[in-house]
């Protein structure tokens, strides 16, 4: 089966995180070991005499403590030995089975919560400290979904995403795609700073809310002033507000949709043209790039592959027909469109 994403699912299963701490999972683990040392130190009681203790030749109950957990853990000492049929076959149906349950748990143990959680610490650590010139994407919805299959589609490797949410499913699913996941609230410094907000080529915030949506994009440019910021808004009275905090862009898709319904009154191929430049999957798209050196003096013209449309200069917007777009300048930003494939 293939989905959206065009990747092979072979196996799928419910995926949920553990609503246990790392104490709770001990303690069930712990409790589950003295249970079945509980049940082989009564067995032992209760069929002493099957026992020759060879120190003594009495099997007291601190024997019976003794040889359970000897045995449990070890092949014993030869101390203390069963003598009869019945308890040579318990120790050797029932104890050695439990002594490998025993060791499995224990490394199992040992591994979940030491060795891997500690190595997984690291390798994130490690990532961190070099974090440059990446994406985050703040809030992992159905609008952060789109933007990140899309952000890959378009050539962005997934490590070079990081993702933040509160979901770990969410998490969980952009994982998948390769993408570096972080559980935490996008509105606290602490969080983009461990992302390294300050370093990154861009944000986007879809956090579901635009309160809080306006609220991560004021902490984001509090933090780096320079950083190109994203922020989706459901309503129009918030657009402004998003602007004042700083965002670069305002994406409000029911202004978009709105736009869309309009056009196609104009036209009904005007929608369709609209959607094949936003998405990498039409036959054009809008590309941005920065003017060079060896382009500097010439008019923004339409070539072969491109069709100039804009002039970023200084901030302001220069239409393909106003004078300044005669003559282009070293660092312009040109918003030309594209055959889909181009660079």
């Amino acid at each position: 089966m293939i989905n959206r994403r065009g990747a092979e699912q072979r196996y799928l299963t419910l995926r949920r995180s553990s609503g246990l701490s790392v104490w709770a999972q001990l303690t069930i683990r712990l409790g589950l070991l003295l249970a079945l040392l509980g049940i082989i130190i009564a067995v032992h009681w209760f069929e002493r005499d099957s026992f020759k203790d060879n120190y003594d030749g009495q099997m007291s109950f601190a024997d019976v403590i003794y040889f359970t957990m000897i045995s449990a853990t070890t092949t014993g000492y030869g101390d203390i030995v069963p003598i009869t049929e019945r308890a040579r076959l318990f120790d050797a149906l029932i104890v050695t089975p439990v002594r490998i349950f025993f060791i499995l748990i224990l490394a199992g143990t040992a591994y979940t919560f030491v060795i891997k959680r500690s190595w997984n610490r690291w390798v994130m650590r490690q990532i961190q400290n070099t974090l440059t010139n990446h994406v985050i994407v703040a809030g992992y919805g159905t609008t952060g979904r789109e933007a990140v299959d899309e952000l890959i589609a378009r050539g962005t490797k997934p490590g070079s995403i990081v993702v933040l949410d509160t979901s770990e499913e969410a998490l969980a699913d952009a994982e998948a795609l390769g993408c570096a996941v972080m559980f935490g609230d996008a509105t606290r410094d602490a969080t983009l700073e461990s992302v390294r907000a300050a370093s990154a080529r861009f944000l986007i915030i879809s956090a579901g809310r635009d309160d809080t949506s306006i609220l991560i994009c004021l902490t984001a440019r509090h933090l780096a002033p320079d950083l190109n910021i994203a922020v989706l808004v459901k309503a129009e009275d918030n657009e402004l507000p998003a602007r004042a905090a700083g965002a670069s862009t305002v994406i409000n898709p029911v202004s978009f949709a709105g736009l869309l319904l309009a056009g196609s009154a104009q036209g009904s191929a005007i929608p369709d043209y609209l959607s094949d430049l936003a998405s990498v999957g039409g036959r054009v798209r809008l590309s941005e790039r920065i003017v060079g050196p060896d382009e500097a003096g010439r008019p923004l013209v339409q070539s072969d592959r491109s069709l100039g449309l804009r002039v970023i200069r200084d901030g302001r917007p220069i239409g393909f027909w106003e004078d300044g777009a005669r003559e282009l300048r070293a660092g312009d930003r040109v918003i030309e469109i594209v055959p889909n494939g181009a660079s």
